[in-house]
């Protein structure tokens, strides 16, 4: 597998561009567009906490095991979510996608379905993963079939296992997409695109 590498992916009105520490205050403004932080099941950053955020994932991009990015709305040139690889194991050809959010105005649109397309097709055609692997909140039902509708298998679900910001810590539901199913998984995502909406 490549070594991912920052790189700026753009499908119709979407962008995705390298995460960057002037991305901090967009990525604020994101993420109090329905105060995001709230949610006890996602990983959004609280006020004064995004400048930390940033600087963790570029840390991780750093040292290789994650390659983050912000989202924006190609129009406007706003910031509107965030999203990355992770856990990424070039010696089996793996990574992870994650740290997935979007301010509320942006929730249950065409974006999350047009940057999964653009890192999926990223991760299998230029990267050359085997398997991309998703992983989330238990009680984080919205993610679960947002992550099932993509055509993801479930492989199980990891007990007791991270810290949530409350203190709580969560099991983890574990999911996945093998690269001789992208092609049908691809399909179904541009369809979904370019069909009708009523």
């Amino acid at each position: 597998m490549e070594k991912p590498e920052p790189v700026t992916l753009t499908l119709g009105a979407v962008r995705l561009e390298p995460l960057a520490a002037g991305h901090v205050a967009g990525l604020a403004a994101a993420a109090r567009d329905g105060e995001l932080w709230n949610l006890r099941v996602t990983s959004v950053p609280a006020p004064g906490e995004t400048a930390a955020y940033v600087d963790a994932a570029l840390q991780g991009q750093e040292s290789g095991h994650m390659l983050p990015f912000v989202v924006v709305d190609a129009a406007s040139g706003r910031v509107i979510g965030s999203t990355r690889y992770h856990d990424i194991v070039r010696p089996i050809e793996r990574l992870e996608i994650g740290y997935t959010w979007y301010g509320r105005s942006w929730q249950r649109t065409h974006v999350n379905t047009t940057c999964k397309l653009l890192l999926l097709q990223h991760a299998f055609e230029t990267l050359g993963a085997q398997l991309v692997g998703w992983r989330t909140d238990n009680f984080n039902f919205a993610s679960q079939r947002a992550i099932e509708r993509l055509g993801a298998r479930k492989d199980g679900v990891l007990r007791h296992h991270a810290p949530r910001r409350d203190g709580t810590v969560r099991d983890t539901v574990m999911y996945s997409l093998a690269a001789a199913e992208w092609p049908e998984v691809k399909a179904h995502l541009q369809y979904q695109l370019a069909r009708p909406r009523g």
